[in-house]
């Protein structure tokens, strides 16, 4: 569907208004430049004439000297337009790529799921960009040049009744056969940029699986399918081209006949003494002077198509809204949280029950270890914990509140979550390890996080940084091992202070060693606090106090772990007896 007029006005309202400043400033060179345009003209003839009627040369001098003058400030004026709309354009672009970064992350996991990072990608900067055109040149060219326009043939018109109407004419059929293409433009637009977007996702999606890709020898088959991917994209552009095309020939066409007509006009009119020497300048003058405006409404023209293409796809993801109803406003207190999973169920979006009827209670300060094999919907439970998804059937509270009542902010602060994977991005290790406080100055939380990093065994690897705090990591962790990366994560918790910890499998992908390097870093974090510790290994869950074993999202077994340990018919002794690993792997 195809954005209105009206959005396009509501946009411009909405990302000019705070710099209303600059856009007054950029109408008033607008103004000048056009007043300096039309101007220098109205010279030349005053030249012509008083030089064919023999006028004195101290009028041929002034007027080439006022020629000369009004050219230089058009050119000063045109510069300061020009740069007074850049700016306007990036400041404008950059708060809409703003809000739709902050919407995006405002959506829950099943938009992320059915969207590629590469196609929100293209949506928040490749759309926008072409919008950095419509708010600050769309401007400049589509009303400076209509007014320019206007002035030309007002001009013209008062010289010549009859060149005035058959100029009016003209511009009235060009901006009609604009329009008549502009809705067949804007479709194809729309359709390449969709194009544009699914092409980004799918290099994104196998440069990300790079190491997958190569370990079995993928490549051909990842290429033949990237091809077929760019060459539904090549059709896209083609076609949206050949409607842009069509603009321009329609333009040019339309002013070849003009341009003829004028010139044909002008000559008639000075062989018949009509007119003078100095007005039949004027007239192909300002007939020339069309040329120029009317090209650049005409590439505006495309531009706003290109433009109303983005708009569109910017408003339908702007118009989509997450599942997850807003949360209340809620609080809970610091210190250790309670949990209670009463009777939860849960299903994703194809419709699979994960989890049936989960029950639980955790008192403050209690460690939970979750247990099962894969896809028994231990992770699952973990989201929900998060509010990453609210269940079908049940309520989960914390400290006798309901997630669902909770303030989200409050529910950020107070649940830490470390994972398998540990996101690190391009940016100084302060910033790495604070973005989620991103109310704190630089610099006032750096004694926090050198406690921490002694508290972590962090210490040795803080000292070997060559700029401390200010280090940059690269993306994702460069240069950071497997261990160090997990104990960063702590430290994020850490400074966070949660009174609920959950660990989903945050050691799983480490070797024994670096595991028992980590496992000091894990008492640390859960003492104090309330702990769900989703695990593989023994080692892991010797710590908790109470086990929870699941499969095919049904407990099959809940009890305190030395109770557990002592019933020799329990499923948890047994896979003490046989081996951990072995059973959940």
């Amino acid at each position: 569907m195809l954005p209105s007029l009206r959005r396009h006005g509501d946009l411009l309202v909405a990302y000019l208004s705070p710099q209303r400043s600059r856009v007054l400033l950029l109408a008033v060179l607008l103004l000048a430049s056009i007043g300096l345009e039309l101007a220098n003209p109205q010279i030349v003839r005053i030249f012509i004439d008083t030089a064919q009627q023999g006028g004195p040369a101290g009028t041929l001098t002034v007027a080439a000297l006022a020629f000369l003058a009004v050219a230089l400030i058009q050119q000063v004026v045109a510069l300061g337009s020009a740069y007074a709309g850049a700016v306007i354009g990036w400041e404008a672009t950059n708060r809409l790529r703003a809000d739709l970064m902050r919407h995006c992350l405002e959506l829950d996991l099943p938009f992320h799921k059915s969207h590629t990072p590469g196609e929100l990608i293209e949506r928040i900067d490749g759309d926008v960009t072409l919008l950095a055109n419509f708010f600050s040149q769309f401007t400049i060219n589509i009303l400076g040049n209509a007014l320019l326009v206007g002035g030309i043939l007002v001009i013209l018109g008062r010289d010549s009744a009859w060149l005035g109407l058959g100029l009016t004419a003209y511009c009235v059929a060009t901006v009609l056969a604009l329009r008549a293409v502009q809705k067949r433009a804007v479709l194809r637009n729309a359709t390449d940029r969709q194009a544009s977007a699914e092409q980004y996702g799918a290099i994104e999606e196998r440069l990300t699986g790079t190491e997958d890709i190569r370990g079995v020898g993928a490549e051909s088959w990842v290429l033949w399918r990237l091809l077929g991917v760019m060459q539904r994209r090549l059709r896209t552009k083609r076609s949206a081209n050949l409607a842009g095309t069509l603009s321009y020939f329609t333009t040019k066409f339309l002013y070849v006949i003009a341009y003829a007509l004028g010139l044909g006009l002008g000559a008639f009119l000075f062989e018949r003494h009509q007119i003078t020497l100095g007005t039949t300048y004027l007239i192909v003058f300002y007939i020339g002077m069309l040329a120029p405006p009317l090209d650049r409404i005409q590439r505006q023209v495309q531009d706003m198509q290109q433009a109303s293409a983005g708009i569109g796809r910017i408003d339908a993801l702007l118009l989509t809204r997450p599942n997850l109803p807003a949360g209340g406003t809620s609080i809970v207190p610091t210190g250790p949280l309670s949990v209670d999973l009463d009777h939860v169920s849960f299903s994703y979006e194809d419709g699979d029950s994960i989890l049936h009827d989960i029950a639980l209670s955790l008192q403050p300060g209690e460690t939970l270890g979750l247990l099962g094999r894969t896809g028994s919907g231990k992770t699952t439970l973990t989201r929900l914990l998060a509010r990453l998804y609210d269940p079908d059937a049940g309520s989960i509270r914390l400290h006798g509140v309901d997630l669902r009542d909770l303030s989200e902010g409050d529910l950020r602060h107070r649940v830490g979550m470390v994972t398998q994977a540990v996101l690190f991005v391009r940016a100084t290790v302060r910033d790495n390890l604070t973005f989620f406080a991103s109310g704190y100055a630089e610099g006032t939380r750096d004694p926090d996080i050198l406690a921490v990093f002694r508290e972590l065994d962090l210490w040795e690897w803080y000292q070997a940084l060559p700029d401390g705090l200010d280090t940059v990591l690269g993306p994702g962790g460069t240069g950071v091992s497997a261990g160090q990366s997990q104990l960063l994560a702590f430290a994020r918790v850490f400074l966070r202070d949660p009174g609920l910890v959950i660990l989903d499998e945050a050691t799983s992908r480490l070797d024994p060693a670096t595991e028992r390097y980590v496992e000091h870093a894990v008492d640390r974090l859960l003492a104090g606090r309330t702990g769900i510790v989703v695990a593989h290994r023994l080692r892991t869950v010797g710590r908790v106090d109470r086990i929870m074993i699941l499969e095919h999202g049904r407990i099959v077994e809940a009890g305190r772990r030395v109770d557990l340990v002592r019933d020799r018919e329990s499923r948890f002794n047994a896979l003490l007896r046989v081996g951990l690993e072995e059973v959940l792997a």
